[in-house]
């Protein structure tokens, strides 16, 4: 059963605004450690910031919410498998409310171009 499906897209050039305007002021407040050190290692971090954010917005969606006072940027953490495949792993409030909708699976696919990074996640139970 899907309980929750969101999409989002996100335009590169305005978190590479945001990362030169406000630095780690931006990325602490959207992306939890090893996200920024993940971001960090890349050749252009801002594209995988801004795909990290379509899916922390994605998943706000599809839980109902949007981002903030249920549920924040932090509650959301965009890893990677060794095979390279996204996920979304839930933690505090995103961890409480999955549990509470019944949820059991979290689905996470990003996609980007030099312009933009969208993700799409599904929640099923």
């Amino acid at each position: 059963m899907i309980h929750g499906i969101g999409m989002d897209l996100v335009e590169v050039d305005r978190i590479e605004d945001s990362i030169r305007r406000f630095g780690d002021r931006f990325l602490v407040r959207i992306l939890r450690p090893e996200e920024i050190q993940y971001c960090q290692t890349q050749g252009r971090p801002a594209l995988h910031v801004a795909a990290r954010f379509a899916a922390k917005e994605a998943a706000s969606k599809a839980f109902g919410t949007g981002i903030g006072a249920e549920l924040g940027w932090l509650d959301l953490e965009v890893v990677r498998h060794p095979s390279g495949k996204p996920a979304l792993v839930l933690h505090a409030s995103g961890l409480e409310m999955a549990r509470l909708m019944g949820v059991v699976s979290v689905h996470l696919t990003l996609t980007h171009t030099v312009a933009t990074a969208g993700a799409t996640v599904i929640l099923e139970g």
